[in-house]
């Protein structure tokens, strides 16, 4: 606040009238926020913001309001937002905790998934419970790639705002086993170069050490500091991306 009325009331442009002990705590408080809201966040777990529930989205922005105001209002005390911002992050903890425990607590505070549609047929209802019009529903059904909602047997309406959808057998993708198709199995792949730099913990998942990586290296003729991206799989396929080359492909069984 202080800084934006200094700015706009400098019309000349002259910032050396500026008062740049201000400036200061402006970015000491904004890295105490910052620290602060890394904290509270690495507290609560890793949620993406669609995924983020009623309860969730409005702490969410309670305490992001609480770190911008002891950011920028130099009248407050920052010990004040930093308490602010801990006590709304360690109720949403102590929230989380219970509603894993308690079907209960996960109605009160997340609330319950909503039906839409069901067995081919639009509940009003629950179009009027989570506050949706018809138009509303062909969108959102539109968006999941469905422009005719006859092909729909269920559609719910999730906790977090988003529409699943359940087609009718007939108008659901065909799956191999459908198709009488036997894939391999699905491996995982471990990312053990990344930007010329091993993975240790990735390299000690796979059961393998930098030694026998830059053994490997060394037999195909790349420099490790060349290589980009290199995985590993499961079934002990090398992929090897240089820099500025085309992917290289490798099983170090051969």
């Amino acid at each position: 606040m202080h800084i934006f009325f200094i700015l706009t009331n400098n019309k000349n442009g002259d910032f050396m009238n500026m008062d740049f002990s201000e400036v200061g705590v402006v970015i000491y408080r904004g890295l105490i926020s910052l620290v602060a809201l890394f904290l509270v966040t690495k507290m609560l777990g890793k949620k993406q913001v669609s995924q983020l529930s009623l309860f969730d989205y409005v702490i969410g922005i309670s305490i992001g309001n609480f770190a911008a105001e002891m950011t920028v209002n130099l009248d407050t005390n920052e010990i004040n937002g930093i308490v602010a911002v801990l006590v709304f992050g360690f109720v949403a903890y102590i929230v989380s905790i219970a509603t894993m425990k308690s079907i209960v607590l996960i109605k009160f505070f997340m609330g319950k998934p909503t039906l839409l549609i069901q067995d081919g047929k639009l509940l009003m209802e629950g179009l009027k419970k989570v506050k949706f019009d018809i138009n509303d529903l062909l969108e959102e059904c539109r968006g999941k790639g469905y422009f005719d909602i006859s092909q729909i047997a269920y559609a719910v309406m999730e906790i977090n705002g988003q529409l699943s959808i359940l087609p009718k057998s007939e108008y659901a993708p065909p799956t191999l086993k459908d198709l009488n198709i036997k894939k391999p199995k699905a491996t995982m792949c471990a990312n053990i170069i990344i930007d010329g730099c091993i993975m240790s913990e990735a390299l000690t998942d796979m059961q393998k050490n930098e030694k026998w990586l830059r053994h490997e290296l060394k037999t195909k003729g790349v420099r490790l500091e060349d290589v980009l991206l290199a995985t590993l799989d499961e079934e002990e396929k090398l992929m090897v991306y240089e820099k500025n080359v085309n992917v290289r492909k490798y099983n170090i069984l051969e």
